[in-house]
């Protein structure tokens, strides 16, 4: 086992706070896209958007360019706890496992990529619910971040900061348990076949592909977690909508049906595809500094 390596730690978050930057308008469609047509909350009831582009046009000339990065200092905030631990841990644990990258194996990986988006999402939690409330709400936003956050917690307490965690934990360790060891594993055989070297070329296809992978996987999870941390507390107890993830998974199903849960699939790929190529091909030039 080797000593632990500081590096990994400060180029995810470099990297991911890049990519965050460079796609946050998506994201926010998806958002958009993944809490309409709830027909059990009047406020979300209403389709809006029909799609990834039409929300995008819609939301420029309604609520002006500045919504279309409503959420972007939790965000960033986000990408600087969770992607940090996120890339860190997971070269981190693998190291503990397997001394030389060469013999690490699929297995390993997957491993590796579930423990570290568990870790990392749990910690940053209280960041994504600002998120995904203040990308809800659009240019209507009141106090900026930082009011946001006092709010949920005056209203909410606690538990609101950390709504949905379980969700949140289970789609990182989807989206990380497949993403990293796609892009390593894809990665791998793209060199060792000598089709081409270890370029940016590679980088590239990697995170494309793994991209694609994650969308897949994650977006069902994703749909039932947005639309949790979009709901808010009753004062009495209770939840204005849904009584747990697994009701809103059924009634998400029942009421809209089963494609219900890959709404916002697209921009969701979208998203996932230039974040990755972005956050890959970042951190693999912040990994050649000499320092």
């Amino acid at each position: 086992m080797s000593a632990l390596n500081w590096k990994p730690f400060i180029y995810g978050g470099l990297a991911s706070i890049t990519a965050e930057c460079g796609t946050f308008p998506i994201d926010l469609t998806k958002t958009r896209l993944q809490v309409q047509g709830q027909v059990n909350d009047a406020k979300y009831k209403e389709i809006r958007y029909r799609g990834m582009v039409h929300a995008l046009v819609r939301i420029c000339r309604e609520e002006g360019l500045k919504a279309l990065y409503s959420g972007i200092a939790p965000a960033m905030l986000r990408q600087a706890s969770y992607g940090t631990i996120k890339i860190g841990t997971y070269q981190s644990l693998k190291r503990m496992f397997v001394e030389h990258p060469e013999d690490e194996t699929l297995m390993i990986n997957v491993l590796c990529g579930i423990l570290s988006g568990v870790i990392s999402s749990s910690i940053a939690n209280p960041t994504d619910v600002l998120k995904i409330r203040m990308q809800a709400q659009g240019s209507v936003i009141q106090g900026g971040m930082m009011g946001n956050f006092i709010q949920i917690y005056q209203k909410e307490g606690t538990k609101g900061l950390w709504k949905a965690i379980s969700l949140t934990a289970q789609r990182a360790a989807i989206v990380v348990g497949v993403e990293l060891p796609v892009y390593d594993l894809t990665k791998k055989h793209i060199i060792m076949s000598g089709f081409m070297g270890d370029t940016v070329y590679t980088h590239f296809l990697s995170s494309f592909t793994c991209g694609l992978a994650g969308a897949l996987a994650s977006n069902p999870v994703d749909v039932v977690r947005t639309r949790m941390m979009n709901q808010r507390s009753q004062q009495h107890g209770g939840h204005s909508n849904y009584k747990g993830t697994l009701d809103c998974l059924v009634q998400t199903w029942k009421n809209e049906g089963f494609f219900a849960l890959y709404k916002g699939f697209w921009p969701n790929w979208l998203r996932l595809g230039p974040w990755n190529i972005i956050f890959f091909l970042t951190y693999e030039q912040l990994k050649k500094l000499d320092f």
